[in-house]
């Protein structure tokens, strides 16, 4: 089993943060592409290659968020109509996301089988997640998907915010 930790920078208008390893070795690098439509983030390994793309669909009713690895598009999240609070839903073959992922504390199932656990480290300056890869084949994905759901949280806080100005 092998232990990742995703430190998000608090106050990084540039949206660049790592992926590191327990020796705080960086294993990813994610950028995202700040005042650009539509908005990416950019998952690559240590040989700056891209390993990953979210995108925010922009032309959509309501948002939607695609996740490719490796060139294939693997996941989707995408809101979905509610009246009383924000609700959304994961889609991706064979991939299941248990627990309270809206609050990054979750395992990660693929066909039935728990390939990886995030859970948040609340000792820290800004978010920080410690990420568990049980199955390493899919480490790329479950990283991805750690990722775009910070993605999706961050573009919530920020349409709430902007609805309540």
């Amino acid at each position: 089993m092998r232990q990742l930790y995703i430190k998000q920078k608090v106050f990084n208008l540039s949206g660049k943060f790592t992926v590191k390893d327990q020796q705080e070795k960086d294993i990813y690098y994610v950028e995202g592409s700040f005042m650009q439509v539509p908005k990416t983030f950019s998952i690559m390994n240590t040989a700056r290659e891209e390993v990953a793309l979210i995108t925010k669909k922009v032309f959509s009713f309501l948002p939607k968020f695609l996740v490719d690895v490796n060139g294939r598009e693997v996941l989707t999240i995408k809101k979905e109509f509610s009246f009383l609070k924000a609700r959304y839903t994961i889609n991706a073959a064979g991939i299941e996301v248990h627990g309270n992922w809206w609050d990054m504390d979750f395992q990660v199932l693929h066909h039935g089988k728990i390939v990886g656990k995030v859970s948040k480290e609340w000792f820290t300056w800004g978010d920080s997640y410690k990420v568990q890869i049980i199955d390493e084949e899919i480490e790329t994905i479950i990283i991805a998907l750690v990722v775009a759901i910070d993605c999706v949280k961050a573009d919530q806080a920020a349409a709430s915010s902007a609805a309540s100005n």
